[in-house]
């Protein structure tokens, strides 16, 4: 594939070729930043993780620039500081046998403004269609991280530019800077994680720039799995070991519902059974 920016990068770790590598993903992700994908999209790594019938493949839109650093990375400039988190994502690939890994190379700047990223969403769009993937993870909506909010928006356009039968039979919106716990049971969709913890915490632990820098999401997104399934259900034991939290919005999604519609309507279910629930007891 021909991309927009020079630095954008097309990693296959097994070196096969492009027009074998794409078209033989199953599962693809589309993250904001390296290590995001590792982060809210394990499911689906360890789902297709030494199978030949299901293939992951990860798209980071941004270009790490803008990384916190401290320790050995304190004085990085953002040029070194991207090429070290290009080489990260590039060992996660290998680490989980990924299809490919694309890295886009766009400035936060950019996904964030709806007129300049216009370019990243046809470019996405071509992502998506190349790979023709039967489910597609993203980030939700109502993530508190502006770049990842920015990045499903986006996300959401390129589908949106596809005939119908290129777009991927499913679409989940994943949890990152802000969980989907909070969702009402009928809205969730539990992504089992129990498989491989070694694995889950190889692909974190290949970000150390990050743990480095302050920010031990090594810990804090294998904590949230265990605690997601922990809590899942309050009378009942638990059925998995560890568990990450989705929103399918397919059908949202298809049907032309706006983003703001589509987490409003989560907070109205969720407001409904709070205050249902309250008048019950009181």
């Amino acid at each position: 594939m021909e991309f927009y920016n020079e630095n954008a990068v097309l990693y296959i770790p097994d070196g096969a070729s492009e027009s074998e590598a794409l078209p033989r993903t199953t599962d693809l992700c589309v993250a904001a930043h390296q290590d995001d994908i590792e982060i809210m999209a394990f499911a689906p790594i360890v789902k297709c993780f030494g199978r030949s019938d299901r293939w992951f493949t990860g798209v980071v839109l941004t270009d790490g620039g803008g990384s916190p650093r401290t320790g050995p990375y304190a004085d990085y400039t953002d040029g070194q500081m991207k090429k070290v988190r290009i080489e990260e994502q590039k060992k996660a690939a290998d680490t989980g046998k990924y299809s490919a890994q694309f890295m886009l190379g766009y400035e936060s700047s950019c996904i964030k403004s709806a007129d300049k990223s216009r370019k990243a969403v046809d470019e996405l769009a071509a992502v998506i269609e190349a790979c023709s993937p039967d489910i597609l993870y993203m980030h939700n909506f109502a993530d508190k991280h502006d770049t990842h909010t920015a990045a499903a928006l986006r996300c959401a356009e390129a589908v949106m530019r596809l005939p119908e039968n290129k777009r991927p039979r499913k679409i989940y919106s994943l949890e990152v800077w802000r969980g989907l716990d909070w969702l009402c049971d009928s809205d969730k969709v539990c992504l089992d994680t129990s498989e491989k913890p070694e694995l889950a915490r190889a692909l974190l632990n290949v970000y150390e720039s990050q743990i480095a820098g302050g920010k031990r999401y090594d810990s804090a997104a294998i904590g949230r799995r265990l605690a997601n399934a922990t809590f899942y259900a309050s009378h009942d034991t638990d059925r998995l070991e560890s568990c990450s939290y989705a929103a399918d919005i397919t059908d949202e999604i298809y049907g032309g519902s706006s983003p703001e519609d589509i987490i409003c309507g989560y907070i109205k279910h969720f407001e409904e059974d709070v205050r249902s629930r309250i008048g019950r007891l009181s």
